[in-house]
Formats: structure tokens, sequence, C-alpha cells
């Protein structure tokens, strides 16, 4: 029996999530308390090695005290962050609130995912985790909007507003209820899930190819996306109405599985990532304020359309009940990617923002030419048997 009241509880908790006031004036909250453009990028940097060496841990806590006790302390400890974030005027507080912040998510990453999969049935999951996707683009919309007419009062508001939607998003937390997987009885060791995990070649692969183009989108649509809209002339002031815009790109997620099964999982795939290519390019080369908005804009939705799918292929790839730790390793691998492609873009950034940008096309299309050369020697060797 599906436990469908977590489904809506998720669904809750991530539209409190995506009220993040600050969030279309991160950088420029950032810069205003005193650090530099550099630093914000060592700090990215930081935040996810800290997540790599917290998110096995993690995994193995989830898989022994259950998804919803882990999810408890983890918003906790986010809701932490935000009040560390709002008190920040050094980069050591900023510190601070990076490892509450990796602590915080590594400890959500995979068990939000393990809860939601094991709360569905599984030919829902794709749709499910559309609109779990859309929750959080819905809240980031709203207070990408409402920052706009916020930020004009202060910037401190914006992040003493997101403090307030993450106390909503601790009690919510409360409600859950615990699952588990009663499909596959298999318990391995810890050992043995990480081994399973990483033995995985096809998986493995997968999970650091779309860690490298998450994270070169991530820095386009997060941290150099304003550095960019200021480039092309276009006023602080626009910058909450221009987040809201971005984020309606992102609800393509919802339609996802519908796209999935008109034209295949390859081919998302291979589309989105070639798309991510090409606007990474006109990044590089634009000054004109629309193109650079339509360019960001078209990066978002096709980095979102990948992502309820790629939730669905990590968990269907599992057969053992230690789901959050085989999660948990992952996502573990994913941000060791992570943190040596943010580090590259660091040092390409302290020298200018278009040599970030060119290390990130760099990424972006090693990446785009391995999916397709994997994709053709797959057809190959499917031509190979049929043949034979």
């Amino acid at each position: 029996m599906k436990n469908l009241k977590n489904k809506y509880i998720l669904y809750l908790i991530s539209f409190f999530e995506g009220l993040v006031f600050y969030g279309a004036f991160a950088t420029i909250y950032r810069l205003n308390r005193g650090i530099q453009l550099s630093d914000i990028f060592l700090l990215e940097s930081i935040f996810v090695i800290l997540m790599m060496v917290f998110e096995l841990p993690w995994g193995i806590i989830g898989d022994k005290i259950g998804y919803r006790k882990t999810l408890i302390l983890s918003f906790g400890l986010f809701l932490l962050s935000k009040i560390a974030f709002y008190y920040a005027h050094s980069f050591s507080i900023f510190l601070l609130e990076a490892v509450l912040g990796a602590l915080a998510i590594s400890g959500i990453s995979g068990c939000d995912s393990a809860i939601l999969y094991l709360s569905v049935e599984n030919e829902e999951s794709d749709k499910v985790f559309g609109r779990y996707n859309a929750f959080a683009t819905a809240g980031f919309l709203i207070s990408s909007l409402l920052s706009g007419f916020m930020v004009k009062i202060s910037l401190d508001l914006l992040a003493f507003a997101t403090i307030i939607a993450y106390v909503v998003v601790f009690i919510l937390s409360f409600f859950l209820k615990e699952v588990k997987d009663t499909k596959h009885e298999k318990r391995e060791s810890v050992y043995c899930s990480f081994k399973t995990a990483i033995s995985n070649k096809k998986i493995l692969v997968f999970v650091i190819l779309l860690a490298i183009i998450g994270e070169t989108t991530h820095s386009v649509c997060v941290f150099l996306n304003q550095p960019l809209y200021i480039k092309s002339g276009i006023d602080m002031k626009w910058f909450g109405v221009l987040t809201a815009f971005m984020q309606i790109s992102t609800f393509i997620a919802v339609r996802a599985h519908n796209i999935k099964n008109k034209i295949g999982t390859k081919k998302i795939y291979i589309i989105s990532i070639g798309v991510i290519l090409i606007t990474n390019i006109g990044l590089i080369f634009s000054h004109v304020s629309y193109i650079t908005i339509l360019l960001i804009f078209l990066m978002e939705g096709a980095f979102a359309v990948t992502q309820p799918i790629t939730e669905t292929i990590k968990n269907e790839s599992i057969k053992s009940q230690n789901r959050a730790t085989i999660l948990s390793s992952y996502a573990m691998v994913a941000n060791v990617i992570s943190a040596l492609c943010n580090g590259i873009i660091s040092i390409a950034a302290k020298q200018s923002m278009t040599s970030a940008l060119i290390i990130m096309v760099i990424l972006n299309f090693i990446v785009f030419m391995l999916l397709l050369i994997w994709n053709i020697y797959k057809k190959r060797i499917k031509h190979e048997i049929l043949k034979n």
C-alpha cells in the first residue's frame, strides 16, 4: 500500500523550499556583504566538497534510522543555514552557511527521492518527480517576483523572508510518514552497497556526465546570470522579474514523462545537452539584453526536462533495501565531479567571466560528444546482434 500522503506533503515542502527570496539577488547580496566573485566560486567548491564528504554518512543514517527522521534533521540544519546567511557579513560566516547547507542538502539528497519513489506506483515516478520539481519552481517563481518589490526596502529583508519559509519546511517535515522498500528484500552491508553503486558502469558514467552538465548550468543560471545581465545593460531592478521569468522554462519538467514517451530517453538527453552547449556558446558573445535572457531561459529549460527522468533512472537501478546509501553513493560521485568542475571554473573566473564561460563550453562539448559516441556505439552493437 503506497503512502500518497507523503507525496502531497513533499509537494508542499518543495514549494516552500523554493521560496528563496534572495535567489534573484544571490550574487549581489554576497558581493554587498564584502566578498568577491572568486570567493563565491571558492565557497561553492568548498560546499560541493563538503557535500561529497557528508553524502555517504547521511545515506547510511537514512537507511538505519529511516528517511523521515533523516529529513527532519536535515531540514532543521537547512533552517540554521538560512539564519547564518542572514547574519553573514564576512567570508567566515558565509563559510559556516556553506557547511550547514552542505550538511542539510546531503541529508535531504537521496532521502527525499527515496521516500517519494517508495510512496507512489513505479509507473507514476516520472510524473511525480516532475511535479515535485515544479512545486519548487513555482515557489521560486513567486519569491522572485516578490523580491523585486522587497529589495526596494532592503536586501536583508530577502534573507529574513527566506528564514520564515524554511521554518514552515521544517514544521511540514514532521507530518511525513516512514516508508519501507517491500519489493527488494536484499539488505547489503554499507561496503557492498557502495561497491554495487560504483560497479554499475552504465549508471556511473551517466551520473558523471550529468554532474558536469549540472554544475556548468548551475554556474551560469545561479552565479553568472546577474553579471551577464549587467553586461547586457539590464538594470538590477529587473533581476527579480527575470528570475521569475526563468522559472517558467523549468515547468517543462512537469511534462518530461510525455516527452520521454514521444521521443525516447536517449533523444531527450542528446537534445537537452545540445541546447545547453549552444546557449553556453551564445552567452560568450551576447551583449544584447533580450538575447542573453533568451539563452539563459533555454538553458534552464533544457536542463530541467532531464531532472525527473534522471531521478527515475537512478531509483530504478537499485535492487537493494539500502536505497538511501546507494543514492548517496551516486550523489557523492557527482559531487566529486562537480567540485572538480567548480574548481576549474573558479580559476577561470579570476581571469574573467568570459574565461569561465569558455571553460564551461569545453566541458559541455566533451559531455555532448561522449553521449553522442556512446549512443552510436550502442546502436552499432544492437545492429550487430540483430545481424547475427
